[in-house]
């Protein structure tokens, strides 16, 4: 026989897997009706995506997780202004993204080529060709280098970012190779031959 607090203990595991099974719009109403244990899920499902997100404007993961953690702060405030609640992740991607900026100006990481500096100053170098590759990202508009972020370091499927960017995934394979072909072409002229 269970006692009654390892049978409250089992409940609330089976209805949190329950939860994690449910779509982000019934969990996003669950949590602007001020259900916490749905807005701790939309935070785990979206925390790695906005990580993503920060870090391709600040270039510092530490700060990215700094930003990813503000914007859940103000999303959680901000819930039950949401207007279409299918569009959850593009509208916290939006907040995360003006986090992000915010930090950029109060840490003076202002400008693309900061951004790279700060990168590549933050991590450890194995060779010339990781910095140069932190520099031609640094390079790059804010949206390609996001969508490189989350496909590239984050591992995101086209549709993932499609949910959290609120495009098609054929404007997300667009940035991609768009992107992908500017990375290769700063690259070759840095000696680093055809990429």
């Amino acid at each position: 026989m269970c006692s009654t607090s390892e049978k409250e203990g089992l409940e609330r595991v089976l209805a949190k897997r329950q939860l994690a099974q449910k779509p982000d719009i019934a969990i996003v109403e669950a949590a602007i009706r001020g259900d916490t244990d749905s807005f701790t899920e939309l935070c785990r499902r979206h925390y790695p995506a906005m990580v993503a997100i920060a870090h391709s404007a600040l270039g510092d993961r530490h700060l990215a997780e700094d930003a990813a953690q503000q914007a859940f702060a103000k999303a959680a405030e901000k819930l039950p202004q949401l207007k279409k609640k299918s569009q959850f992740a593009g509208w916290l991607a939006t907040i995360c993204r003006n986090v992000a900026r915010d930090i950029a100006r109060s840490t003076k990481l202002l400008h693309s080529n900061d951004i790279a500096t700060k990168t590549a100053a933050t991590e450890p170098h194995n060779d010339g060709a990781g910095e140069a590759v932190k520099e031609a990202l640094g390079k790059l508009s804010a949206s390609a280098r996001e969508v490189i972020f989350l496909r590239y370091y984050d591992g995101m499927s086209y549709e993932q970012i499609s949910s959290v960017l609120g495009i098609s995934e054929q404007a997300i394979n667009g940035r991609l190779r768009r992107a992908k072909k500017k990375l290769g072409g700063y690259l070759q002229r840095r000696g680093f031959g055809k990429v």
